[in-house]
């Protein structure tokens, strides 16, 4: 049943995940967090980490990562199509009605409309991982991590104002968590 479920809940999660990625995320979080509480806030936290650092589209690495830690390899499979599945169907179907229809203002707008919805999504997840990531989920600025806070700030300063490669920014940001961590 696990493999229903889960090949269900990332379908689900392929289907709405308008604006790639990282606007999957509260997509995800709410599948494997809110509906079918199969991980905590931690976990999830954890996966989408994993995912990112890892080479290939975060929702993708997480149904990989989700699949494997529920159910396996088999879960990893089953996951893995569930949320490629209907973006495959989708995007072909869309490509060609863009392609021939891309200069009406109809068209237009609709896609105008969806980058509001897309940077909405982006950035209600991006939050939701920081107050994680700063406040252990709880926005309590007494209990701020200043340790996490500060590399945040460093790294995102670094990212705008430098614009490397980000693998040297997780890196950096590991091994300045890794020292600062364990002096404390």
């Amino acid at each position: 049943m696990i493999y229903i479920d889960l090949f269900w809940a990332f379908f689900q999660i392929g289907l709405f995940s308008f604006g790639g990625g990282y606007a999957a995320m509260p997509l995800i979080q709410n599948q494997l967090v809110n509906v079918h509480h199969w991980l905590d806030m931690n976990a999830f936290s954890d996966i989408i980490t994993i995912s990112q650092m890892t080479p290939g589209p975060i929702a993708v690495n997480g149904a990989t990562f989700a699949g494997i830690q529920l159910a396996g390899i088999g879960g990893a499979v089953v996951a893995t199509i569930g949320c490629i599945l209907p973006s495959t169907i989708i995007a072909i179907v869309l490509a060609k009605l863009y392609y021939k229809y891309r200069e009406l203002s109809y068209m237009k707008g609709i896609m105008n409309g969806l980058r509001g919805a897309v940077v909405a999504m982006i950035a209600s997840a991006g939050l939701s991982i920081l107050v994680l990531a700063l406040w252990n989920g709880n926005f309590d600025i007494k209990s701020t991590d200043l340790i996490a806070a500060g590399i945040f700030v460093v790294a995102l300063a670094v990212l705008r104002i430098f614009k490397p490669n980000q693998i040297w920014v997780m890196i950096g940001a590991g091994i300045i968590g890794a020292a600062a961590y364990a002096l404390i």
